[in-house]
């Protein structure tokens, strides 16, 4: 259902082709993401939108310790608590990464600035990419390691 979501959002901006090879190479290379048989949960759930409660549904149902989205208004941290949920916002998850292992997080931003082909970016436009994501600590952290980047 998460898949679906995502690609629905991205769906003309982004070939539907492209989009389901990013799906399945999530799907293999991502260990535990895909999350299936949560759906009874769903209309038992309450949330401000209630056409999130699938995501809510799929992190009670495996056990997850937080959900990571940008989406911070529709998931109340007294509600997830209640469910021994964190939530998390991006740029500080992707932090969270760079302290446990920082050698890790720069090679795999290396890997995905030298994947992009259109357009081919240089470390600078990278990084100002990602602060116009709403990733600016990551941004910032990563512009202290422009070489290895």
């Amino acid at each position: 259902m998460i898949h679906d979501e995502w690609i629905r959002n991205l769906e003309g901006s982004i070939s539907r082709d492209k989009l389901e090879a990013v799906r399945d190479l999530m799907d293999q290379n991502v260990r535990d993401a895909k999350i299936e048989g949560f759906e009874f949960l769903i209309d038992t759930l309450e949330l401000p939108d209630p056409d999130d409660r699938h995501v809510l549904a799929a992190a009670i149902y495996s056990k997850s310790d937080a959900i990571v989205t940008f989406n911070q208004k529709d998931f109340p941290k007294e509600y997830l608590a209640s469910f021994d949920l964190e939530l998390i916002h991006p740029d500080d998850f992707i932090v969270y990464q760079f302290e446990f292992n920082p050698a890790a997080v720069l090679e795999s931003f290396k890997r995905q600035r030298k994947s992009l082909r259109h357009p081919k970016m240089t470390v600078d436009e990278f990084i100002d990419c990602l602060y116009k994501q709403q990733l600016p600590q990551t941004a910032s952290v990563l512009t202290g390691y422009k070489d290895l980047v």
